[in-house]
């Protein structure tokens, strides 16, 4: 079965997760795709789901999700996966 939706939380959260690792401040951080997965789950998991099946709704969504309030509200669950990975990386 083809999957026909999307979480776009969970695509923020990549880009996201993506953007941070490689940024000055973790540099210090392991980046391999098992920490990146881990920061990744952790974080969704914190966070509410988002599921969509159009790219309209997924583009009225992203929007809804894209102010500088909630910009600061998801980021603050990603810094906190990334130190606690960081912690204890590829476990």
């Amino acid at each position: 079965m083809e999957r026909q939706y999307t979480n776009v939380m969970e695509e923020i959260v990549v880009t996201w997760v993506k953007v941070l690792i490689s940024g000055m401040e973790y540099q210090t951080f392991c980046s391999c795709s098992k920490c990146k997965n881990d920061i990744i789950t952790l974080s969704l998991n914190t966070l509410p789901n988002y599921y969509v099946t159009t790219e309209e709704r997924r583009k009225r969504i992203f929007e809804n999700l894209n102010t500088e309030e909630n910009r600061k509200w998801i980021n603050k669950r990603i810094i906190n996966p990334i130190h606690v990975v960081g912690q204890y990386p590829k476990r």
